[in-house]
């Protein structure tokens, strides 16, 4: 598998010119200290650094207070009590812990009670949140322009008038090993790089915020892109054995159902719903760079009628895999070749299953180009013309440099945090993540693809008043927008449940929040249903 996520994305931002709008500093903050080792064996302390900015939404001055800084967690089963050697003595080897760091955002003169709390984070697994942070809903913004290489250095960073301030107040997390967030102990990375490691390291996060920061009272939601929907959808559920409810959870780009996602399904001959979930996204794709014949102006329209064909007849045809008689494999081929631009002799190459890579390779290959992953609207020179799938990911390469060299200067110079500290951006934890799974009501983790739909069923049913938010990007290949829909329609709830569950697409990609226009539309869908569920009434 390739990552999903943090591996093909560098993030971050650097202030420009006077024209740049950043939050003030009331006061000069001490910086930030690599925190000290504690009693008690433990290698890491909590440590903040605070200033203050205001930002403008819709006509509205926001003040808020910025709070920079990391919380202790420890693993599952963790004791508290040193070790020791069978003579007694104090085990040298530290247990495992986790030093998190994140950067809040709190609006001043405001009761906490009355004041939404949006736990934030990005996915990978393996990447920081720079991207969420910088890109949707912080209160600067690095511009990269939309579906282009970026400038080269020194990079715009502006005020976000699209920052989630005038609905909630923010909290962005770095998983451990991301970021400023590090680990050290015993089994360090065994005892945090996994599917429930993390979502446990995170509820203790979440669970230690709130009392730090006397924030149990607050409306509370969770906010996740890429693997982070599937974080969100077992957190959710974990936070409530902790007697956390949620008021809502939203999703951007999910992947909930490992079993899903359109990379390398060829490596497991019999899968066959990775092609189908796929499909509307290559058609997507194909009518935006005019590969589709007849081109229709009503992209919806045509991506209902392609899903209506995934489903139907493409699907059938799947299904019967070499017993497929050759006319009805022609037949299909062609109608592919109609939603795709893709040559109908290349479809029946690939047995009518066209991997995403492929499509990437294939689509512009006339012109040497290379179409995204994340988004597939950038491109990008071919490397290797001879390959049969695509080499990189054009959007990647086209941003991540601005939001790594902006956040760091933003980071130190804005929030006094960081000095003398590597930010990573990405870690490459995606090959030796541990995938296995425990869902509720089975007696151990799975050996198998993870998957948190039943997490979030149970979460839903025992919390009936939680509402989900399910959100993407027409032209993301990587967790196709079709794959969240039948994911979320096989989730086993009742219809009573399913009734509270929205979703909003975007002409944009992975990142939805890269497309100007798209980034105000996935703002006022968010702050609506924050304030559609808070429970605060007026205000």
């Amino acid at each position: 598998m390739k990552p999903v996520l943090a591996a093909t994305l560098a993030a971050l931002l650097a202030a420009t010119a006077p024209a740049t709008a950043a939050p003030a500093v009331a006061a000069p903050a001490t910086e930030a200290e690599d925190p000290p080792a504690s009693s008690a064996g433990e290698r890491f302390r909590s440590d903040e650094v605070r200033s203050t900015g205001s930002v403008t939404v819709g006509g509205t001055r926001i003040p808020y207070q910025a709070i920079a800084g990391t919380l202790v967690v420890h693993p599952r089963d963790w004791d508290d009590v040193p070790a020791r050697d069978e003579a007694g003595k104090k085990d040298g080897k530290t247990q495992a812990e986790a030093s998190m760091f994140y950067v809040a955002y709190v609006r001043t003169g405001v009761p906490a009670a009355s004041r939404p709390i949006t736990f934030v984070f990005n996915g990978g697994p393996g990447s920081s949140s720079i991207w969420l942070h910088m890109g949707a809903f912080g209160p600067v913004r690095v511009e990269t322009g939309d579906a282009g290489q970026a400038s080269a250095a020194p990079y715009r960073v502006v005020a976000n008038d699209q920052a989630l301030l005038d609905a909630s107040d923010l909290i962005f997390i770095d998983a451990p090993g991301t970021g400023f967030s590090r680990v050290a102990g015993k089994d360090r990375d065994k005892a945090f790089y996994g599917v429930d490691q993390d979502i446990h390291a995170f509820a203790r996060f979440v669970v230690e915020f709130l009392s730090k920061h006397g924030r149990w009272a607050s409306p509370k939601y969770l906010f996740g892109e890429s693997y982070g929907t599937m974080r969100a959808a077992g957190l959710a559920r974990a936070l409530q054995d902790q007697d956390v409810d949620l008021n809502g959870v939203m999703l951007l780009s999910d992947i909930l159902n490992w079993d899903l996602v359109p990379d390398d399904p060829q490596a497991n001959p019999g899968i066959d719903l990775p092609y189908i979930v796929s499909l509307p996204t290559y058609a997507a794709t194909a009518w935006y760079h005019r590969r589709v014949a007849d081109r229709p102006d009503d992209l919806q329209a045509f991506l209902a009628e392609v899903e209506r064909f995934a489903t139907t007849d493409y699907a059938l045809a799947l299904m019967q895999g070499n017993a497929l008689p050759a006319a009805q494999r022609q037949a299909i081929a062609e109608k592919l070749a109609a939603y795709t631009g893709l040559p109908v002799a290349y479809l029946l190459k690939t047995n009518l299953r066209i991997e995403y890579g492929a499509l990437q390779k294939e689509l512009l290959q006339d012109r040497d180009l290379t179409t995204g992953t994340l988004d597939t609207r950038f491109t990008g020179w071919t490397i290797d013309p001879l390959s049969k799938v695509a080499d990189y990911d054009p959007q990647g390469s086209a941003i991540g440099a601005a939001y790594a060299g902006a956040f760091n200067d933003y980071v130190r110079g804005t929030l006094h945090y960081g000095e003398g500290r590597h930010y990573q951006t990405s870690l490459d934890v995606y090959g030796s993540w541990d995938y296995k799974h425990q869902p509720p009501g089975a007696g151990k983790p799975l050996i198998a693809l993870p998957n948190v739909l039943p997490d979030l069923a149970v979460a839903m049913k025992r919390n009936p008043t939680m509402k989900i938010m399910v959100n993407g990007g027409w032209f993301d290949v990587s967790t196709p927008y079709f794959a969240g829909v039948y994911e979320l329609r096989h989730l086993p709830v009742p219809a009573a449940l399913q009734a509270n569950i929205e979703y909003r697409y975007y002409p944009s990609g992975h990142m939805v929040y890269l497309h100007r226009p798209s980034l105000k539309a996935l703002h006022d869908n968010v702050a609506d249903f924050i304030r559609r569920t808070d429970n605060i009434g007026e205000r």
